[in-house]
């Protein structure tokens, strides 16, 4: 692997890292709306499957270590086994179904529209992931997990999506044309 693969794949662990700042809190449920999920997208559609779990696991085992790195600048081992940790564990399966789909190519010209269904694909199994830790962390039935932990944010991660493919796919043409991958 090149050193300047991990390069990308650092950069995009911090970028996560960074978007997972943004965060608004949801009264009703312990999952605040973050950013995390557009930097889950961007790293999938751009470095795909193999740098992409790369860069989302370094940037999961970064906050593991205790490195501010998770929503809200917390970090540390107890964050996986909370109700926000299956999220955590679902952007790195997410990102490796997303990067797949974006390497396995398509039509030409269809490539928005690939990116965006992928990056729908890797929220689906993130959500799976965290609806069942969530679920079983608090105590809540299957549709109560949905409630507090899917359903609200299904329009922002729908617009975080669109919004990623349009950063994307430029973004990946241009590195792929420099060489970089």
């Amino acid at each position: 692997m090149k050193a300047r693969s991990l390069v990308l794949a650092a950069l995009c662990a911090a970028l996560t890292g960074v978007l997972a700042q943004v965060t608004v809190p949801v009264p009703f449920s312990p999952v605040p709306f973050t950013g995390q999920m557009l930097g889950v997208f961007l790293t999938g559609s751009v470095l795909g499957r193999r740098l992409g779990v790369i860069s989302v696991l370094s940037y999961v085992l970064l906050g593991v270590l205790g490195l501010p790195v998770f929503a809200g600048g917390t970090g540390g081992a107890s964050a996986l086994l909370g109700p926000n940790g299956g999220y955590l564990v679902g952007f790195v399966a997410g990102v490796y179904v997303l990067g797949l789909v974006v390497e396995r190519g398509g039509e030409a010209g269809h490539e928005y529209l690939r990116f965006a269904g992928a990056m729908l694909l890797c929220m689906v199994v993130t959500y799976l992931f965290g609806v069942v830790q969530l679920g079983l962390v608090m105590n809540l039935s299957l549709k109560e997990a949905v409630v507090a932990g899917a359903l609200p944010f299904i329009p922002a991660d729908v617009l975080k999506a669109v919004l990623a493919a349009r950063v994307a796919v430029p973004v990946r043409r241009a590195l792929r044309s420099a060489g970089l991958f």
